[in-house]
């Protein structure tokens, strides 16, 4: 069972399809004593940094959320919810994250439009040999909606980028902490594979 954690600012509809269609069982949770019941978490998002924090911290998750990932269990965040795996964000002030992942989130700068929105090319690190993107290839296509980006402070967590004008993080995972910037769930095939992936993962994970 996937625990996909409603704080308020998740795109939920739409990512439980997508877990529906692949076959796999899933439930809301925003209680933090239930997060232990989970073979995997997942952590939406779509809205402001600031005001998801603050919600998260307002329903008491932010501690279940450690340690749940203390535990070793997998957790993934997508697009804002990627954001929020990180040590702070500059959007509308500057604001702390979960700090699970070393980087800060940063908006474009630039003569070109932003927010960056449609389908971009993946380019998969050399370093990531990892079950996560297992058949997904050097150049699929996936969608992205959004105007800030991460800096990731270890590069060896950064697991496939893609190009808007520069290099932009698109998938990052150390250890069991996973994260996509764009909605594998409105990536068609490449994007289910990557969710499909990532449940395979909690499979057999003893909660």
């Amino acid at each position: 069972m996937i625990g996909i954690i409603d704080y308020g600012m998740g795109n939920l509809y739409s990512l439980s399809k997508a877990l529906e269609r692949l076959g796999y069982s899933y439930e809301f949770v925003s209680v933090p004593e239930r997060l232990q019941e989970y073979t995997g978490l997942i952590v939406p998002g779509v809205g402001a940094f600031g005001d998801a924090i603050a919600n998260i911290r307002e329903l008491g998750l932010e501690q279940g959320i450690q340690d749940y990932v203390a535990s070793g269990r997998p957790i993934l965040g997508i697009c804002l919810g990627m954001q929020l795996l990180f040590d702070k964000s500059e959007e509308h002030g500057e604001h702390q994250g979960l700090s699970l992942l070393g980087g800060e989130v940063v908006r474009f700068q630039g003569d070109y439009k932003v927010p960056h929105m449609g389908w971009n090319q993946l380019k998969i690190s050399t370093n990531s040999n990892l079950p996560l993107l297992e058949g997904v290839a050097d150049g699929d296509y996936v969608y992205f909606v959004h105007s800030y980006h991460v800096r990731v402070k270890d590069r060896a967590a950064l697991l496939a980028t893609t190009e808007y004008n520069q290099d932009v993080t698109a998938i990052v995972g150390q250890g069991n902490v996973y994260g996509m910037q764009f909605h594998p769930e409105k990536s068609g095939d490449t994007g289910m594979r990557l969710l499909r992936n990532f449940a395979v993962q909690c499979e057999g994970v003893l909660a």
